[in-house]
């Protein structure tokens, strides 16, 4: 089962991390990401640039309209993610329970759909087999 375990924060954690030197910091998640490999279930992550450098795409209107920058308040936005494949849904939560976020951070946990998770019969299904085996081939 693969689960993704999505980096959230208020504006308090996010200023509280600024006090922490970077290199600890980075320090501090490579030692859990390293236990992560090291145990087999880390399929990716990453961290993600600032909200005010992205933009989003809201589909309310046709044409879809573009704002730049960040959206929502703080909680709403999401600083980075892993994703693990683990055996169940309380490996997940065991895992997520030792990341080292702070006070004020939360680790949203989601599992992920398989293509198994939907009927097998259907073209879009069996395109989307097809594409996944091209990715894993390179």
């Amino acid at each position: 089962m693969k689960y993704m375990l999505i980096m959230r924060a208020t504006d308090e954690a996010l200023a509280a991390s600024k006090e922490i030197p970077f290199e600890e910091m980075i320090a501090t998640m490579g030692r859990y990401n390293e236990e992560l490999v090291n145990a087999g279930v880390m399929a990716g992550g990453d961290g993600l640039t600032e909200p005010e450098e992205g933009f989003v795409v809201d589909f309310a209107a046709d044409p879809p309209s573009v704002t730049e920058g960040a959206y929502g308040a703080t909680e709403s936005l999401f600083n980075g993610f892993w994703i693990l494949e683990v055996a169940s849904r309380e490996e997940a939560m065991e895992w997520a329970k030792k990341c080292p976020l702070g006070p004020g951070s939360k680790l949203e946990v989601r599992c992920i759909h398989g293509v198994e998770d939907f009927p097998q019969d259907n073209e879009w299904v069996q395109k989307e087999k097809e594409w996944m085996e091209q990715a894993e081939k390179g």
